[in-house]
This record gives structure tokens, C-alpha cells and sequence, in this order.
């Protein structure tokens, strides 16, 4: 077995095969005006799958409702217009020989008034903050958490319906459903507060009308994380015990494939043990975990202002071997795609010296 190639190792799972281990890590691009895909994005996706990624999770997709958008001229999942648009992103990535999965996204209470659809909603939130002791947005009813987890299920049978080969919901980074999770930005007082359980309840509710709409046999990945874009220091479990608490409820809702988002794939989650966060999940659900977190690159995912810090290619001998080892199933690559659409090919043919920076100028434009 040369040194990368077990990056190209078919993935089978009971719901998913994939003809390689890379998955493209969801990022915002913000390219499709209106809010609908359009060309340039269908181009985009496709050029990801001809230079050999096995699944692409996309950039995040607003669910159906009023409060979920929080940043201009990001893709919508809802709508005849947009899902036509995605439907031409699914048929041109299976083309290409990917899979591909849409990210259902929903940013909570870090939406700003201004924002489409409509200018003057707030930020919907647990308890009206987007961080913290500070009271920014409106504290979500029961019926306006009915109507979130409902959007969540129709988005997600929509994305089913038009082809897509599973979604990722984002529980992660501090949008609405980690808001939920997060002690910092839920102070509920009700069922869905308080405890760790309850803190949990809506993303378990969500997963549950999720797994109902698409039916038993359809993949539901979840994406999480431990820091918040508010904290890059907050967590939700200090420990595998209560690590195990948060994901036990997860999995028993229908969570096939655990997302794991850390900044640094290569850090130790929790001391005495060299596992990172994606490492510890598949340890302790058995369900296949993706890794992700600056892979292949020489410095950090952000550089504190929410903006993707450049980067020079890197080694990828550390990844290897966690790989070898069994620690996870699946690799996300994030910035290193945006700089190479090929990045997948140029590793197999161990062309890793051809491999482009990430820069800043990248996300000027979508090629």
C-alpha cells in the first residue's frame, strides 16, 4: 500500500458507499444570487467531483424559514428556482462520478436585521443571543421551534427527492442548532434548557422528523463541534463520558455519520488519549466519523476574524497514520479544494508538490 492510498479506499457503510475517503468540507461561498445556484456553482461542484473527491458536502443551504439566512447571496434549499438549481449541481456531480450531500443550515441568532429574505426579521435564537449575556434577537416559542424543525424535515425530503445521496444538518460553529446545545447562548428554562439532555432535545427532534421524512435507508450526517466562532475555547464535553451523554441521543434519533469539526484535526480531543474529537466519536457511537481541520495545510482554519487564513500545502504523513490506525472512517478537505479543484488527483498520483496555496484572492471568485 503506497503512503496515500488509503485515502482512496472505498468507504461502505449500511447507507453510503463512496469510491474514496475525501469528502469537500462545507464552506460558504456566497456566489449564487438571489439566492439560487446558478451556473457558476453548478461548474463549481462538478469541477470538485472530476478531480476525484468522493463526497461533497455543500456550502451551507438555508432552510425554509423566515429567520434561517444570515449572510447575502447564499443558496437556499427551498423554492422551485433554487431546488431546480441544486438539481442541475446533483445531475453534474454524478456526472462526474461524486456523491454529493447538501449541508441544512439555519444561522439562528447570528442573523442580522438587513438580511434577505425579509430585512426586518431578527435572529431566531433559544434565548434571543447570538453570544453570551448579550440579548440580540428574538427567544424562540415553541411554535417557532415546531415550525424550524418541520423546515429542517421538508428540506431535507426536497434534497432527497431531487437526488442529492444524503444531507448534513449543521449542528455546529455556533448556528441555531449548536445555540441550543451551547450552555453560553441557551438559558431556557423549559424543556429545552438546563441539562444536557435538554439542551440536546431540539437537535434530536430534528433528526427525528429528518430520519421520518427520508425514510429509514437515507443517510443523516451530522456536523459538530466543540468550539463556536463566538469561543474558539467554548465546549460541550470536558470529558468521553459526557461526550458519550451528548452523542448517545444522536445516534438513537437516526445520526448515521458524525461530522466532527475541530480547527486542527491533529490535536488530542481529551487528555491521556491521542484521539482527536473524530476519533473519540467513532469510539464511542461505532458510526463512521469525518475528520476535518486544516488537513493538508501549514497554518490554522481561521485567523480570528472569521476569515480563512491563507496557507502553504502540508504534510499529510500525520493523517496517514491516524488513518491507518482506524482512528476515522473519512477526511474532509476544506480551503485546500478551493485552491485545487484536483486536490484529490494530484494526491493519488502523488503530484503533492503541484498543489497550490490557499490564499485570500481565492474567494474572489468560484472556479
Amino acid at each position: 500500500m503506497s503512503n496515500n492510498s488509503i485515502l482512496f479506499t472505498p468507504f461502505e457503510s449500511e447507507k453510503l458507499t463512496l469510491k474514496n475517503r475525501i469528502v469537500m468540507a462545507p464552506m460558504t461561498r456566497a456566489f449564487s444570487p438571489k439566492n439560487i445556484p446558478n451556473q457558476k456553482v453548478v461548474d463549481y461542484y462538478q469541477r470538485r467531483a472530476q478531480g476525484g473527491v468522493g463526497l461533497i458536502i455543500t456550502e451551507g443551504t438555508c432552510i425554509n424559514h423566515q429567520a434561517a439566512n444570515g449572510y447575502p447571496n447564499v443558496p437556499f434549499i427551498y423554492g422551485e428556482q433554487a431546488l431546480a438549481g441544486w438539481k442541475k449541481v446533483v445531475d453534474a456531480v454524478h456526472q462526474a462520478g461524486g456523491k454529493i450531500a447538501p449541508q441544512l443550515w439555519h444561522v439562528g441568532g447570528i442573523r442580522k436585521p438587513g438580511t434577505e429574505p425579509d430585512e426586518s426579521v431578527p435572529g431566531y435564537s433559544p434565548s434571543g443571543m447570538a453570544m453570551p449575556n448579550k440579548v440580540t434577537g428574538h427567544a424562540m416559542t415553541q411554535a417557532d421551534i415546531d415550525d424550524v424543525v418541520a423546515a429542517f424535515a421538508q428540506a431535507a425530503l426536497d434534497a432527497k427527492n431531487i437526488g442529492f445521496d444524503a444531507i448534513e444538518l449543521h449542528g455546529a460553529h455556533g448556528y441555531l442548532i449548536d445555540q441550543f446545545f451551547w450552555q453560553g447562548t441557551n438559558i431556557r428554562d423549559d424543556k429545552y434548557g438546563g441539562s444536557m439532555e435538554n439542551r440536546s432535545r431540539f437537535a434530536v427532534e430534528v433528526i427525528t422528523a429528518v430520519r421520518q421524512a427520508v425514510g429509514k435507508d437515507f443517510p443523516i450526517i451530522f456536523r459538530f463541534s466543540q468550539w463556536k466562532q463566538q469561543d474558539y475555547k467554548a465546549r460541550l464535553a470536558n470529558s468521553p463520558e459526557e461526550l458519550a451523554k451528548f452523542l448517545k441521543p444522536l445516534v438513537d434519533a437516526g445520526v448515521d455519520i458524525f461530522h466532527c469539526s475541530t480547527r486542527r484535526f491533529w490535536e488530542a480531543e481529551f487528555e491521556g488519549s491521542d484521539l482527536n474529537l473524530a476519533g473519540w466519536t467513532q469510539k464511542l457511537t461505532q458510526k463512521p466519523a469525518i475528520t476535518v481541520g486544516s488537513v493538508g495545510l501549514d497554518n490554522d482554519f481561521m485567523d480570528g476574524t472569521m476569515t480563512f487564513a491563507e496557507a502553504k500545502p502540508a504534510s499529510l504523513d500525520n493523517l496517514i497514520t491516524r488513518m491507518e490506525h482506524g482512528e476515522f472512517d473519512l477526511v474532509a478537505v476544506g480551503r485546500a479544494l478551493i485552491a485545487n479543484p484536483d486536490w484529490a488527483n494530484k494526491v493519488k498520483e502523488g503530484k503533492i508538490s503541484e498543489l497550490k496555496p490557499y490564499l485570500k484572492d481565492n474567494l474572489m471568485q468560484l472556479v
